[in-house]
C-alpha cells in the first residue's frame, strides 16, 4: 500500500485511537470552516459502512499525518470519508498519496467508481479533487439539494490504479 517513500500507509480499524484523533482533529477544523457542529449531511460514516480506512504516518519522525476511507454506497461505487491531512504537512503530497492508495485499495476490491464531495468552506477540497482527476457531477445521496456541496466522481480501471499506485 505504499505510494511515497516519506509515508507509510497503512490500513487500520476505524476504531483505531490514532485514526479516531485524526478524525477528531477534522471535525473540529471543519466545525471552524463551517461555523456550526452539525455540517455533516446524512449519516456519519463508521466501521459498519467504511470499507476501508488508512492512516499515513510521517517515515522520518513516525507521527500520522493524515487519513482517508472508503464508504461502500453500492459493490461498485465508494465515497471518499475523512480524507484528511494535518496542516503542518499540507502541500507536500500526503493528500495525494493517500488517495492513491484509496484508489489502490478500491481497484483491489472490485470498485470502479469513486465519489467525493467538498462543501463551500473547503475550496482547498474542491481544487484537490478537480486536479486529481476527479470530475464534477450532480449531488448525490445526502448532498442533493445541498447548494454548498460540490460533488465529484472519479472512475477506477486497472490504468488509473496502476498509475495512482505509482505516483
Amino acid at each position: 500500500m505504499q505510494t511515497n517513500p516519506r509515508l507509510n500507509i497503512r490500513q487500520v480499524a476505524w476504531a483505531n485511537p490514532v485514526g479516531a484523533d485524526l478524525r477528531r482533529a477534522q471535525q473540529a477544523e471543519l466545525d471552524a470552516r463551517f461555523g456550526t457542529p452539525d455540517h455533516e449531511a446524512g449519516t456519519p460514516p463508521s466501521a459498519a459502512d467504511c470499507a476501508v480506512f488508512l492512516v499515513a504516518y510521517d517515515k522520518g519522525s513516525g507521527q500520522p499525518v493524515g487519513c482517508g476511507g472508503l464508504r461502500l454506497l453500492d459493490q461498485a461505487t465508494a465515497e471518499i470519508k475523512r480524507l484528511y491531512v494535518v496542516p503542518y504537512t499540507r502541500g507536500s503530497g500526503v493528500a495525494g498519496s493517500i488517495l492513491a492508495a484509496l484508489e489502490a485499495e478500491a481497484f483491489r476490491q472490485g470498485i470502479t467508481r469513486i465519489l467525493a464531495e467538498a462543501g463551500s468552506a473547503q475550496p482547498d477540497g474542491r481544487n484537490f479533487y478537480a486536479s486529481s482527476g476527479f470530475d464534477p457531477v450532480p449531488n448525490f445521496g445526502p448532498y442533493i439539494g445541498m447548494e454548498h456541496s460540490a460533488c465529484y466522481a472519479k472512475s477506477i480501471d486497472c490504468h488509473s490504479a496502476a498509475h495512482t499506485a505509482m505516483a
